[in-house]
């Protein structure tokens, strides 16, 4: 299972992933926003357009590597991945 991280401001949104150990099943980095819109229903939205595709000012990380695929999300991640999912904020 991969191990997700979320940045700290994604639980003002989703409060329901706060102090828990997020763990979902995937392959791909679409799996895993997949697995956590189940938890948080609104979350694949949220972090993704209505195309599916990365919004702009969201950034994952498998490992240390950021993710190649922005449109699609099918970067391949192993059974053990450590995921970071990061929004940044913006303003003044």
């Amino acid at each position: 299972m991969a191990q997700v991280e979320l940045t700290r401001h994604l639980f003002k949104f989703f409060p329901q992933l706060e102090g828990q150990r997020l763990e979902v099943e995937a392959t791909t980095i679409a799996e895993v926003i997949a697995g956590l819109e189940k938890l948080a229903p609104g979350f694949a939205f949220y972090i993704c357009d209505e195309l599916g595709r990365l919004r702009t000012h969201v950034n994952i990380f498998i490992e240390e590597e950021r993710i190649a695929d922005r449109h699609r999300l099918s970067d391949p991640i192993g059974p053990k991945a450590r995921v970071f999912i990061l929004q940044a904020l913006s303003g003044g």
